[in-house]
């Protein structure tokens, strides 16, 4: 029972988060010029705007069964770079807006936590104790997607970042590793490159936030 409703718990999270990731995207390019997303309804956190059957329903359930990280994605918010004023810059913006919407989903749930940190470690309630569960997923996740879209390899949001950086000969080498990104990023993840840099995160902030471990600890997201 108790691995159910942790397994609930998580993809209920992972539909939230990218749901806030996707509709980054989509109010930004609108902002910038494009309403493609906008029109295709895409600037909403409702999750069914964003669900892809493999990447928001079946591959985040598997991880959650097996006890590993769960994250996943959605159905790529469509971009029309004939509307931006700017396709370098604005492109950029773009595929940086998603990764900056769950870094500041996990600083308003760090604030929270912190802000409320003595009845949290003081709380009995089975109520509020699944409160704080939820809330300690939500900071994980949170973080693990926008780390995870940072990456520089192509589909992910950071190549895109990358891209709108990058100019002549540089630029050029890029695009021609371009179609082999997927390649790429799986050998990252099966040589767990990914998981060190997720690790080195998480160390950091609980460096910084010494406090977030007794509350991890307490939600029992950590052990």
């Amino acid at each position: 029972m108790a691995d159910i409703f942790r397994i609930v718990v998580q993809f209920a999270v992972v539909l939230f988060a990218i749901s806030v990731h996707e509709s980054a995207h989509a109010w930004t390019a609108d902002k910038f010029g494009d309403p493609t997303a906008r029109l295709q309804g895409r600037v909403t956190l409702n999750p069914i705007a964003h669900i892809d059957l493999i990447g928001t329903i079946i591959f985040p359930i598997l991880l959650a069964v097996i006890g590993a990280p769960v994250f996943g994605w959605a159905k790529p918010v469509m971009v029309n770079p004939y509307n931006l004023r700017n396709r370098r810059r604005d492109g950029m913006f773009i595929s940086a807006a998603g990764p900056i919407a769950n870094l500041l989903v996990s600083l308003g749930i760090i604030f929270l936590m912190l802000a409320f940190s003595n009845p949290i470690l003081a709380a009995t309630s089975p109520t509020l104790l699944l409160l704080i569960k939820i809330s300690a997923y939500l900071l994980m996740i949170n973080i693990f997607l926008a780390v995870f879209n940072l990456i520089p390899i192509p589909p992910l949001d950071g190549s895109g970042i990358l891209e709108g950086l990058l100019k002549g000969e540089a630029l050029i080498w890029y695009e021609k590793i371009k179609p082999y990104g997927f390649f790429i990023l799986m050998l990252i993840i099966y040589t767990h490159v990914f998981d060190k840099m997720a690790n080195a995160i998480f160390s950091l902030l609980f460096k910084v936030f010494p406090l977030l471990v007794y509350i991890l600890l307490k939600a029992g997201v950590v052990g």
